[in-house]
């Protein structure tokens, strides 16, 4: 299925062909065996041979989504002789110059950040090979992938969501950069990084070739890149719309305005409802969401302090919490009570009616405290 590897290790790339059935309304590379305009002069990417990592699998894959090296060879190796014949050069070679398409960011000399290349971009953790070939081709991907312009609004959104909530965890983990200054409470070993690091061979293993590895590398990379993708597309963005309704309806349904009723459940609103706070200028925080579960029944959930917090701006009241069924209906008085969690970030209740009533005597209480 693959070409025999030369002495240099070259490979062409297989595609994730099961992926794009996964994804149907998305556009995967195009085959490798696909006949070129010019068989005499394919497009070479170049990275290192050797152990690889996260970052320039996921830079390998991301460059052969464009039409212009979607057959391009793969080349792997440290030779700066064959490197100096790619076309693109990534995670290897001691340069970074993007006129000469070449994406290092081993030297010594490389501090670059998305901000630093980007000044309107917030984002200052120290790019790798994967951050820099999205900086310099990320939206030309996301359009050709989602098969819109690149001048699509949605695309400069989603460019954002994918950097934040993708991409950069990558270039943070391959500069060797913490997710906190402090010690961790437990060790996350499954994140996309450590898997790709999991199919390299292992040190006692009699066969220490890493090419079928590179490759498994570059279908999990690309799969999930393409998986996000498609859930912030197709599922988050279009989240955006029935929150921004719930908010100026907000006054509908109680008074207070701290109370929102989404006419949806199971919709991702919390970036959503900070984001548009501070767009529709809400002067008084919201402070809980009513929606229906799987089921059609109803659940009122606490707005959280921040978006990495498992805080709440206010939870429900400590002692309906851990409490079910009729003896949270008669302590509460409120009829139809399922549940409230241990924690009280969420509580249940048959009706709409009930819910409300839950989140509206969590605010009476507040009030009363506050002596108001």
């Amino acid at each position: 299925m693959f070409p025999r590897f030369s002495s240099h290790l070259v490979f062409a790339v297989h595609r994730a062909i099961s992926a794009s059935k996964r994804f149907p309304a998305l556009r995967m590379p195009a085959d490798p065996k696909r006949p070129r305009q010019d068989e005499a002069m394919p497009s070479r990417i170049g990275t290192h041979n050797g152990s690889f990592h996260c970052d320039e699998a996921l830079a390998c894959y991301l460059l052969r989504t464009l039409p212009q090296y979607r057959d391009a060879e793969i080349v792997r190796t440290r030779d700066p002789k064959i490197l100096s014949g790619c076309d693109v050069v990534v995670d290897v070679g001691g340069v970074y110059d993007p006129e000469t398409h070449r994406y290092d960011h081993h030297q010594r000399s490389f501090v670059e950040n998305m901000n630093s290349l980007k000044p309107e971009k917030p984002w200052v953790t120290k790019l790798s090979s994967a951050g820099l070939v999205y900086l310099h081709f990320g939206s030309q991907i996301l359009s050709h992938i989602l098969g819109t312009k690149e001048d699509d609004p949605k695309i400069s959104v989603l460019y954002d969501k994918m950097y934040e909530n993708f991409v950069e965890e990558i270039d943070a983990i391959d500069n060797g950069i913490s997710q906190c200054d402090a010690e961790p409470r437990y060790a996350i070993s499954t994140n996309l990084s450590s898997r790709v690091g999991h199919l390299n061979p292992r040190w006692n293993d009699e066969q220490q070739d890493t090419e079928a590895g590179f490759r498994k590398a570059m279908e999990l990379v690309g799969s999930e890149f393409q998986d996000r993708l498609h859930y912030y597309h197709s599922s988050w963005l279009p989240a955006r719309a029935l929150v921004e309704e719930a908010i100026k309806e907000r006054f509908q349904v109680d008074a207070s305005g701290e109370i929102v009723l989404l006419s949806r459940g199971g919709c991702p609103w919390k970036e959503h409802l900070f984001r548009l706070e501070q767009e529709l200028n809400v002067e008084k925080p919201i402070k809980f969401v009513l929606f229906t579960d799987q089921n059609g029944q109803w659940r009122v959930q606490c707005v959280p302090a921040g978006l990495n917090t498992f805080q709440n701006r206010l939870s429900l009241l400590e002692e309906w919490r851990g409490v079910r069924d009729e003896e949270l209906s008669q302590s509460s008085g409120i009829p139809g009570c399922v549940f409230v969690h241990a924690s009280g970030f969420i509580g249940g209740n048959l009706t709409k009616e009930g819910a409300l009533a839950m989140a509206r005597e969590t605010l009476k209480r507040q009030l009363a405290a506050n002596g108001q």
